[in-house]
């Protein structure tokens, strides 16, 4: 299932950046909201169309959003920088949301647990509403991308990382590059 994969996101992911792009240009704005806003919407989009006829592929809902689960795992983009930096700098923009949560729930055990005062938790830790569509045994498989209106997709990367409570910060447990329609995946 993966070699299938390897191929169509990166094409789906550069499809979303054509259309944002082509938004922005249609709107002819001094800003990149257009470009953002756009990319933000097609990302999932372009998912969900080039994914729907992979053998047991489901589409849910999240947040206004259709997401992609294949074999299991939920399929989840992001695009973590304007500039081609490696994936290990990725941070989200907050550290609570429906992003972070995905992450928190779905995503890997934490490589180091938290300090155990044998406290009981005051509070049990309560996730966005929306996740509740998803299977609690479902993964997670961040898909991870550099890209900018002008330069196009720098980097794609799949993999999954972990997010602490109240941090920003993805501490990437595996990741590796997809190869970008056209040129090969840099190391």
């Amino acid at each position: 299932m993966t070699a299938p994969l390897s191929r169509l996101i990166p094409a789906c992911i550069v499809r979303a950046h054509e259309r944002a792009q082509d938004g922005h240009q249609g709107v002819r704005t001094q800003t990149l909201e257009a470009y953002g806003h756009g990319l933000h919407a097609c990302q999932y989009e372009e998912l969900a169309t080039g994914l729907a006829d992979l053998p047991g592929a489901v589409p849910v809902r999240l947040q206004a959003r259709t997401v992609m689960v294949v074999a299991g795992q939920v399929l989840y983009p992001i695009r973590y920088a304007k500039r081609d930096v490696p994936v290990t700098v990725a941070r989200l923009r907050r550290a609570v949301g429906l992003r972070a949560d995905l992450i928190r729930r779905h995503g890997p055990e934490p490589m180091q647990g938290e300090l155990d005062l044998g406290l009981e938790e005051l509070q049990e830790q309560e996730f966005h509403n929306d996740l509740n569509q998803l299977d609690p045994n479902a993964g997670l498989v961040l898909l991870a991308y550099a890209c900018a209106m002008e330069k196009g997709v720098m980097r794609l990367e799949w993999g999954d990382a972990e997010l602490r409570r109240g941090d920003r910060h993805l501490l990437w447990h595996h990741h590796e590059g997809l190869d970008l329609p056209g040129k090969r995946q840099s190391a």
